[in-house]
């Protein structure tokens, strides 16, 4: 525990002007992100006398060991840069909204020729129009079924809607009458963007128009003796007038706006967001959150403004914003808000009427969530904190380990040898903080040999950052890779010290190996050869569920009904499991691999070309480099390099079916993803173990 006078600023140092702070712990990482209209008064508050800071503050400057500030020229700036940096560096002591899922949203995509209805998740995308959010997914599904008798937009797939495209027959909605289908012509691409921009123009609250619009096309075809056509316009009229009694009226005058309530306690605290459009509540969603700072109802209603317009533009942002509690000041966050919409925002607490009515039902959804919330973790908290409790028992440790790093390694019968690193703090996973290694030290399969590696290499890489303060270096210090999206190894680092959690530099209190008592020497004999004796270590055993420690004869025999037993079980399954994930794609990869692969220059496309123009890499082969030529985008410079890549390689091996011994011919069907003949095997030669 640090003593915040060792980091305190001398007087005279903090400048009186608005900016945004940053504390950071002894591994300089960001802890706490804060934003004053006056940096010299607000961190002032902070170094005062310990006894006199509320518990969760205390605790923040008790953590650090730093502070840094950023001065800007407005709070409006100070706002905006306080924002990214929550949403940069995920301070551990910032308040953090939870939403346990990714709400769905009803989108159209008219970015597309074709636009179609669906359900989306996840980061909003340009061009596409999004309604909602909802709470459940079939409520969106149930309202599209219902719009689509009256706009018949199409939904289905890319896949779908090519293969329709390309026989020429439309898929069941389109018999049914439920989709225009433009796949197959029967309506342009301009009357079908037509139906979409109705269908939005519906879903924005202009019903009105459109159910006068088919009662009047009704009463003509009733008047003109077309009794079917009358018929199904009354469906239709049906229809959308069931649509819109799933949204009620709750605001009389076709309001837009954002009504959002708080529920709190000294602890945590829940936000409820009610999404108004047209007068009608078009969506729902909320979060929970740790108070882990002293924080007021106005603070936090601040908070719930930055997670729920950081990222949004225009309309997204609504006129009106109704609230609990105005932030202090209100001026800059109502400035960032218009600056978000492009036009004024009414940032304000209601007094009366309607809105203040509705603002009372979100607050009671706001209060249950929070009942419920609490209902859900108390007994999750508690067993948590056990489980911990019983592991620093079990292993004779100080105190419980906060953080714990589990490792496995995993191959194939020898190949493809990899290993995992996943991490829990608190009990929890946190897989932002998980990594992967390939084994480099040698070949073959050696299980202890490996372990030893994978712990050296990672706290080499740990004292390396520590020693350097975020520096990197060539070398074996900088041996450990990072994982790409695509899952590759690659050998970059970070460039300068900006506390993101991120990387090797943020130690265990336990390291868990999955194995036994050679394992475990392995990794203690790791950690003594880089001179740390600070961090415990243990291994979990399969057979047995056995905990053994470094130089102990006999295992700890922790009880099966033990909480810490089955914490560790979840460690080591999710490194298992996070191993296997790595080694497959890897073995898949090494699988689809071929010699064309080896060709400067010779992307995926041409690829794919050349073997669709030849229908197999033994054909290309046998073929001339004329032959290569004739190949759209093959030069001929191009076309030698690949017949001397081709000539090097060996020849592929026939394909065998190992259960006859028949050798089976070369087709275009039996080719893997780079061209090369699948070798056909009984189901047991194919399997092998995987570790």
């Amino acid at each position: 525990m640090a003593d915040p006078s060792s980091y305190r600023p001398k007087p005279g140092e903090i400048p009186d002007s608005p900016g945004v702070y940053r504390f950071r712990d002894e591994h300089r990482r960001v802890i706490y992100v804060g934003k004053a209209k006056s940096l010299r008064q607000r961190l002032a508050n902070y170094f005062q006398d310990l006894a006199g800071l509320h518990p969760r503050t205390r605790s923040m400057v008790t953590t650090a060991a730093s502070v840094e500030w950023t001065v800007v020229s407005t709070e409006v700036e100070a706002l905006q840069l306080e924002y990214s940096w929550i949403k940069e560096y995920d301070p551990r002591f910032n308040v953090k909204y939870r939403d346990d899922k990714s709400y769905p949203y009803l989108a159209v995509t008219m970015n597309e020729e074709y636009p179609r209805v669906q359900v989306m998740r996840g980061h909003k995308k340009k061009g596409v129009r999004y309604f909602g959010p909802y709470a459940h997914a079939w409520a969106i599904r149930d309202t599209v079924d219902l719009l689509l008798r009256v706009f018949p937009v199409r939904t289905c797939s890319a896949g779908v809607f090519k293969n329709a495209a390309r026989t020429g027959r439309p898929c069941l909605l389109g018999y049914i009458g439920k989709c225009s289908a433009p796949c197959v012509d029967r309506v342009s691409a301009e009357e079908h963007r037509e139906l979409a921009d109705e269908f939005c123009d519906f879903m924005t609250g202009r019903t009105n128009t459109y159910i006068r619009r088919l009662e009047k096309q009704m009463a003509e075809a009733a008047d003109d003796m077309e009794y079917e056509r009358a018929a199904r316009l009354r469906d239709d009229i049906g229809a959308l007038k069931k649509a819109m009694e799933k949204n009620a009226v709750v605001l009389a005058d076709a309001t837009d706006a954002d009504l959002i309530a708080v529920a709190e306690d000294e602890l945590e605290a829940a936000v409820q967001i009610f999404h108004v459009r047209g007068g009608r509540v078009r969506g729902q969603r909320g979060w929970v959150t740790d108070k882990v700072e002293e924080i007021t109802t106005g603070a936090l209603v601040e908070h719930a403004l930055q997670q729920l317009y950081g990222e949004e533009t225009g309309d997204a942002v609504p006129k009106e914003v109704l609230v609990p509690a105005l932030p202090d000041p209100v001026e800059p966050v109502q400035e960032w808000l218009a600056g978000r919409r492009g036009s004024g925002v009414s940032l304000r607490i209601p007094q009366r009427g309607d809105k203040k009515a509705l603002m009372e039902t979100v607050e009671r959804n706001a209060q249950q969530a929070l009942v419920l919330h609490k209902t859900k973790r108390a007994s999750d908290l508690t067993t948590r904190s056990r489980a911990l409790e019983e592991i620093a028992d079990a292993l004779d440790l100080d105190s419980a380990p906060l953080r714990v790093e589990c490792y496995d390694i995993s191959h194939l019968q020898g190949d493809d040898v990899v290993a995992s690193m996943v991490v829990f703090e608190d009990g929890l996973a946190r897989k932002s903080e998980y990594r992967r290694f390939q084994i480099k030290g040698f070949a073959g399969q050696d299980d202890v040999r490996s372990m030893h590696e994978v712990i050296t290499r990672r706290f080499r890489r740990y004292l390396a950052e520590k020693e350097k303060t975020g520096e990197w270096t060539d070398g074996e210090n900088a041996e450990t890779p990072e994982i790409d999206r695509n899952g590759e190894i690659v050998g970059t680092g970070p460039t300068e010290d900006d506390g993101r959690p991120k990387k090797f530099t943020y130690p265990p209190q336990l390291v868990v190996v999955d194995g036994g008592a050679p394992q475990v020497a392995a990794a203690r004999r790791a950690l003594d050869e880089l001179g740390i004796d600070d961090i415990a270590v243990c291994g979990l055993a399969k057979r047995l569920e056995e905990v053994w420690l470094p130089g102990d004869d006999d295992p700890v025999v922790l009880p099966r009904t033990s909480e810490g037993l089955y914490l560790l079980q979840r460690v080591r399954d999710e490194a298992h499991r996070f191993a296997i994930t790595y080694q497959r794609a890897k073995r898949s990869k090494r699988f689809r691999s071929s010699p064309l692969d080896d060709v400067p220059g010779l992307g995926d496309t041409r690829k794919q070309a050349l073997l669709k123009h030849f229908g197999s890499l033994k054909k290309l082969r046998s073929a001339t480099i004329d032959q290569i030529c004739e190949v759209p985008g093959i030069g001929r410079k191009t076309a030698e390099t690949i017949a001397v890549a081709l000539a090097r390689s060996a020849p592929a091996a026939p394909a065998v079916n190992t259960a006859t011994g028949e050798i089976i011919e070369e087709e275009p069907g039996t080719m893997g993803s780079s061209g090369e003949p699948v070798t056909m095997g009984a189901p047991d030669e194919r399997r092998g173990q995987e570790t």
